[in-house]
């Protein structure tokens, strides 16, 4: 019996085309937290970015926040779970971007800001992902906010591969072509439902995750039923065990109705 769902929320909840929750999601949760199956976010936003999900915040139907992909993981206004990158670490990635002129958005608790900010930032984050708050700040500065808990350098595959091999206490995982989110190893979608069913003693394989990019592979197949959307990569659906139809085809209501979720 699945008793908790995890929610990616780009290319999943929301639609990268109307940057709206469907209408037929919105149905779908509702009935699925009146059977009693607890709702929870999976994303690898911060708190401070997660701003279009108000449809199914003013209806109360979110339990609880897995954010910045693992790193970061509430349930109701309680912080369960936090992991924060070595300071060494997060030295080493702001010296590597700073010296390519790469965008790198630094996050920390409670603030985050864009080092080495260049136009590609707003065309993706602003444009495409339609958020604005990502105030400019020096490396000195991003250092001086506390505790860092995700980078999201805009570096190429290889350039990936180049700096993390410099990271020991890291891993990244990337789910847009134009940068990657790290964390503390260890931290990643799998580890935020972890740590958010511990409390609540529910099992694993009680959980059913949906998402559609790779840094929800972890997620989908560590959960109990994993669901790659229609629109998702095919390493992505490789992961999965089911594949659904696109977020903007009621691919998550299609999913829960074929698990007799609703």
């Amino acid at each position: 019996m699945i008793k908790a769902l995890f929610l990616d929320i780009d290319g999943t909840l929301v639609s990268f085309n109307t940057h709206r929750v469907p209408p037929s999601t919105i149905a779908a949760l509702e009935q699925a937290k009146a059977r009693g199956v607890r709702i929870f976010i999976a994303t690898g936003r911060a708190t401070l970015l997660i701003n279009n999900l108000g449809e199914l915040q003013e209806r109360d139907l979110i339990d609880g926040y897995v954010t910045l992909n693992g790193s970061y993981c509430i349930i109701g206004k309680q912080v369960v779970y936090k992991g924060a990158i070595p300071t060494g670490d997060v030295r080493a990635m702001l010296d590597f971007c700073t010296g390519r002129q790469c965008p790198c958005i630094v996050v920390a608790e409670h603030n985050l800001c864009v080092c080495n900010h260049q136009p590609i930032v707003n065309k993706l984050f602003h444009d495409f992902l339609k958020v604005d708050y990502l105030p400019h700040r020096t490396v000195d500065e991003a250092l001086q906010m506390g505790d860092i808990f995700q980078l999201t350098p805009f570096i190429d595959e290889e350039q990936e591969r180049e700096i993390m091999s410099r990271l020991p206490g890291c891993e990244s995982g990337r789910w847009y072509p134009a940068f990657t989110d790290v964390t503390a190893r260890g931290n990643n979608k799998q580890k935020g439902i972890d740590e958010i069913i511990r409390p609540l003693g529910i099992r694993v394989d009680e959980t059913m995750a949906f998402g559609d990019g790779g840094n929800d592979i972890p997620m989908l197949r560590h959960a109990g039923i994993g669901v790659a959307m229609g629109n998702a990569a095919d390493e992505v659906k490789a992961a999965a065990k089911y594949v659904t139809t696109s977020v903007d085809e009621d691919g998550i209501s299609k999913a829960l109705q074929h698990f007799g979720i609703l």
